[in-house]
């Protein structure tokens, strides 16, 4: 099977040496293509920190990171933003939507960094919202809308620009 992540003995540590916390201690697990991962734990166990050094969010303190047999810890500026933007789709805890933009805004975003083509992102927004269940709701703000289509327009923006590795921090709250 093809690994698309790889994760070595990382390791991550917040504050100094006075006040030192271990969030994270040697953690090691790859996962290969089409695989379906749960991570599982009691509050503070370090779930979202874990999550939040794959996705580049965190940086590790030590250890080391593979998507797609690329080192993703040792990327920096216009290679870890590539990343980001073509790799990754992340469904964060509280949505994060942009209050300022529409659904169909927030949906559209990545897209449109992307530099894709107007019709192209009106087609795939269409359809993503489609198969979600959430059409209606594209012209209304994340203010005007149910959590449950909050959190479905969230997977849309995660899932939109086609990644190959979809992150989801506890996407059933």
């Amino acid at each position: 099977m093809e690994k698309i992540l790889e994760v070595k003995q990382i390791e991550k540590y917040y504050g100094n040496k006075s006040n030192l916390t271990k969030a994270i201690s040697d953690i090691s697990f790859s996962v290969n293509k089409g695989e379906f991962v749960g991570i599982m734990g009691a509050s503070g166990s370090g779930k979202t920190t874990l999550l939040n050094c794959i996705s580049t969010i965190d940086k590790v303190t030590s250890g080391h990171i593979l998507v797609n047999n690329e080192d993703i810890t040792q990327l920096k500026g216009n290679k870890l933003n590539k990343f980001r933007r073509e790799e990754l789709g992340f469904i964060f805890q509280d949505f994060n939507l942009l209050d300022t933009l529409t659904c169909y805004e927030n949906i559209a975003l990545a897209l449109t960094i992307q530099k894709v083509n107007a019709k192209e992102i009106d087609n795939r927004v269409n359809e993503i919202a489609e198969k979600l269940g959430i059409k209606e709701t594209l012209k209304k703000y994340p203010y005007q809308v149910s959590g449950g289509q909050k959190q479905r327009v969230a997977i849309c923006r995660a899932i939109i620009t086609r990644p190959k590795l979809i992150l989801a921090d506890e996407p059933t709250r």
